[in-house]
């Protein structure tokens, strides 16, 4: 059976159709990061976890963010929380950009996007790169926020006080 011309139109929409919202449950999935090892979601039962998806390794708002996850990296850990990046890249892209940049979390492999896919996480039409969008999901698996627009200046300040506020409010 053909799509309808109207329903191709709405296809690269699709994701914020469905995209996360706080209270509902993560979807539990797992990837291989940067060493091959596979990482699962559940692995992280406990903590705080933000899944911030990135459009490309080693590009310039994908370092800034990525690099100030790094150097902010003592103050999540102190607030029991996991960093996860996520792109489309494959392994051997996300050691590298690990190595430059001295970065000390993982960075999971999405080269098929279901990761993406499953959190409601848009692509940037024609080029297929993942949209900068983050989801932080609290020590009881719930989503505590589905951050639609990232600014890599501004990202980690603003999920540091997502996860205090969050934390507090427990």
């Amino acid at each position: 059976m053909k799509k309808p011309s109207w329903l191709k139109m709405l296809l690269p929409f699709a994701p914020l159709l469905v995209a996360m919202t706080p209270g509902s449950a993560a979807p539990n999935f797992s990837a291989k990061n940067q060493d091959g090892k596979e990482i699962h979601l559940a692995d992280y039962k406990g903590k705080f976890v933000l899944i911030y998806f990135y459009p490309k390794d080693d590009t310039p708002g994908c370092t800034k963010e990525a690099c100030d996850f790094r150097d902010r990296f003592t103050e999540v850990k102190k607030l029991n929380a996991v960093v996860l990046g996520v792109s489309r890249q494959d392994a051997n892209s996300h050691k590298k950009f690990i190595a430059k940049h001295k970065l000390p979390f993982d960075l999971l492999v999405d080269g098929d996007g279901k990761i993406a896919e499953a959190f409601g996480v848009g692509t940037m039409p024609v080029i297929g790169f993942h949209k900068r969008q983050s989801i932080l999901v609290g020590p009881d698996g719930k989503v505590v926020r589905f951050y639609e627009s990232v600014t890599p200046e501004k990202h980690v300040a603003e999920v540091l006080e997502d996860i205090k506020k969050s934390a507090v409010a427990k």
